[in-house]
């Protein structure tokens, strides 16, 4: 009961004013569905499809057809295979943009009766959960409002402009199978044109510049560790761990972008105290 007493909490002035002027913050699952379509109707969304059917035109059509011919044995299944990456990476795509990455329950409250983790030692752990002044309403750790949506998304990790949506809790393993398969779709694609190219004897040389950053990035690391700073994110686990939070426990299951019935509610999350 004293939550409901708390100073924090806002007056119902401001949170009418709030709830008419920001209603996109306390947005449901089935109203953004309605809006959900619309998203595709962007320059950012319209280039990415312009780009995957030019890589994929040239790639296939032109590298291949030029480098041992759509009609061989090689050619066809090399073919096959970038035609199969293409299309998983534009499906993780869709399931990105189309899925609601989370909002917070309209319900949520803070668990301010639990005892056992004290106001300190959230603080210091970094789970504390905060005020949201757009939305007129508290949100869960890991949850940040985002400003071109107009509201808090769960989890959120950050507005991408290419999907026209945030990615969030329920989109997260999209996104991450997304940028997966795009990598291997290029990495295969790049080998294609190098393999072209090497049999027309053109030359290819890696860029200085690339190598030029990793020795920035291990100079920089030596650095760090080198001073004694030391710092370990509080919802950090094993590299296994972290895996299977986002893709889930099933290993068969961690390259399919739909497959999310290991994500619970959004709203709590282990830490790395808990283990200890």
């Amino acid at each position: 009961m004293k939550f409901f007493f708390s100073s924090k909490w806002p007056t119902t002035e401001k949170f009418i004013k709030n709830f008419h002027v920001n209603d996109t913050c306390f947005l449901s699952t089935k109203e953004f569905s309605k809006m959900k379509y619309r998203k595709f109707f962007s320059v950012p969304i319209f280039a990415v499809f312009l780009l995957i059917g030019f890589v994929y035109c040239m790639t296939v059509f032109i590298f291949i057809e030029d480098w041992v011919g759509l009609q061989s044995s090689v050619g066809s299944l090399n073919a096959m295979i970038f035609s199969f990456l293409a299309s998983l990476c534009l499906f993780s795509f869709f399931v990105g943009v189309l899925t609601d990455p989370g909002h917070i329950p309209f319900s949520y409250l803070p668990d301010v009766e639990d005892s056992s983790v004290s106001d300190q030692e959230s603080k210091k752990n970094g789970i504390q959960s905060k005020y949201c002044n757009k939305c007129a309403a508290y949100k869960p750790p890991r949850a940040h409002h985002c400003r071109v949506c107009r509201r808090c998304i769960l989890m959120m990790d950050h507005h991408c402009l290419w999907i026209n949506n945030c990615v969030g809790y329920w989109n997260y393993k999209a996104f991450f199978t997304l940028i997966l398969y795009a990598t291997m779709s290029s990495i295969h694609s790049t080998v294609i044109v190098i393999s072209c190219s090497c049999q027309k004897d053109w030359n290819y040389r890696a860029t200085p510049l690339k190598i030029f950053y990793y020795y920035e990035g291990a100079r920089a690391a030596w650095l760090a560790k080198k001073s004694g700073q030391s710092y370990r994110h509080p919802f950090d686990h094993s590299v296994y761990k972290n895996v299977t939070l986002v893709l889930g426990p099933n290993a068969l299951r961690w390259l399919w972008p739909t497959s999310i019935s290991h994500l619970k509610d959004g709203v709590s999350f282990p830490t790395s105290c808990d283990g200890s």
